[in-house]
């Protein structure tokens, strides 16, 4: 089975799964949790808003479409079932327990999305 096109944006989710927990750790920190500031109540800009949820769609729909070709089908399959987990545990948690929740849940699509270009580049 050849590799299917859609890995190759494969990187750059890799690299908004980092950013995303870097961006997490800055507005959910240690440092806001210490001080009872809840960052929840502070929205982002609306460029800001807009542009990661337009990136969170076009993640959610590679995801989707990355489980037609078969190729990786275990790996997006699993960043499927934790993201909808982690958006029900954050959901239901207090502040103090989102950040955990968000690195958990990034740390384990980040390991699939390198599983997935391990089996890519095995491939090649």
């Amino acid at each position: 089975m050849p590799v299917p096109l859609l890995v190759v944006l494969a990187p750059l989710f890799l690299v908004f799964e980092a950013w995303q927990l870097v961006i997490s750790e800055r507005h959910l920190g240690i440092k806001q949790i210490k001080s009872g500031d809840d960052p929840r109540e502070h929205s982002p800009t609306e460029p800001v808003a807009a542009l990661w949820a337009g990136l969170l769609l076009l993640y959610y729909g590679w995801m989707l479409m990355m489980l037609v070709p078969g190729f990786g089908r275990a790996q997006t399959a699993s960043m499927i079932v934790v993201t909808m987990l982690g958006y029900a545990l954050r959901r239901s948690c207090g502040l103090k327990w989102v950040l955990v929740v968000l690195t958990i849940e990034g740390a384990i699509r980040i390991g699939m999305i390198i599983s997935l270009l391990g089996m890519a580049w095995k491939r090649l």
